[in-house]
């Protein structure tokens, strides 16, 4: 059986005698308010990862309403998501209130933040999170080891390019389970599809920003479209004849 962590009784101080910030200062003196570092259990950082259409939103929802039913109180957040808003949407209609994260948001702090006020935080839902930016998942991962808080984080892990996203990356460096999302999505040819291409103008494109918000949904009303492929058609640019509005959506 592992050994569980301690977590020493002290706080931390918000800052040194010279005035300088303290370590760990977007944590420090947290109220015993919902503070879980009276109890040493252990807590996880964990990335569900696949491509575009496999339910990783439905998945973040479905995680939330779970520990909700157990009696435990978490924070719900996204970054880009596909609604343009702080919301967690899926296509299959499901949708839930989120916290945007920004560049500047430490989320040590956010969570301190609701400590402070009396509210329970055992754990952390995070939607899109493969684009989250490095700090944000060191972050996540202190928030994990030093105060026993869950982390579930959902997102791409790679980009149209076919590269590693950046909070993608780091949470595969740093989380303790990195797990496929098991929803089989297919490329036109009926193979798995695993590469999330950029589709302009009825052409793939492999230049530009690596954020453009966009469905995998044709429509007249938008030049840009993602469609998943194989490795081979996503190499060969081929997007096949199928009409992406008879997939079956469940992302």
């Amino acid at each position: 059986m592992p050994a569980r962590r301690r977590v020493p009784s002290r706080a931390v101080p918000a800052t040194l005698a010279d005035g300088q910030p303290g370590r760990d200062s977007a944590l420090a003196a947290v109220p015993a308010a919902g503070n879980r570092r009276e109890i040493s259990m252990p807590a996880h950082l964990k990335f569900f990862y696949g491509p575009m259409d496999c339910g990783k939103s439905t998945l973040a929802l479905q995680m939330n309403h779970n520990h909700a039913r157990q009696g435990r109180s978490g924070l719900i957040l996204t970054r880009y998501d596909r609604s343009g808003g702080a919301l967690v949407t899926t296509r299959v209609g499901l949708s839930h209130d989120a916290i945007e994260v920004t560049d500047s948001l430490d989320m040590r702090r956010l969570v301190r933040e609701h400590w402070a006020r009396g509210r329970r935080v055992d754990y952390l839902i995070v939607d899109e999170a493969g684009f989250l930016e490095p700090e944000h998942v060191d972050q996540l991962a202190e928030l994990v080891d030093e105060y026993h808080v869950d982390v579930y984080c959902f997102g791409l892990a790679t980009d149209f390019r076919s590269l590693l996203l950046p909070g993608a990356k780091r949470l595969m460096e740093l989380a303790d389970e990195i797990s496929e999302i098991q929803v089989e999505v297919l490329c036109w040819c009926g193979l798995p599809g695993r590469h999330n291409a950029r589709v302009i103008g009825g052409r793939i494109t492999r230049e530009g920003d690596t954020v453009l918000v966009a469905d995998t949904v044709a429509s007249a009303a938008h030049e840009v479209r993602y469609q998943v492929l194989c490795r081979a058609h996503y190499r060969r640019g081929e997007l096949g004849e199928l009409e992406l509005g008879e997939q079956l959506i469940l992302d």
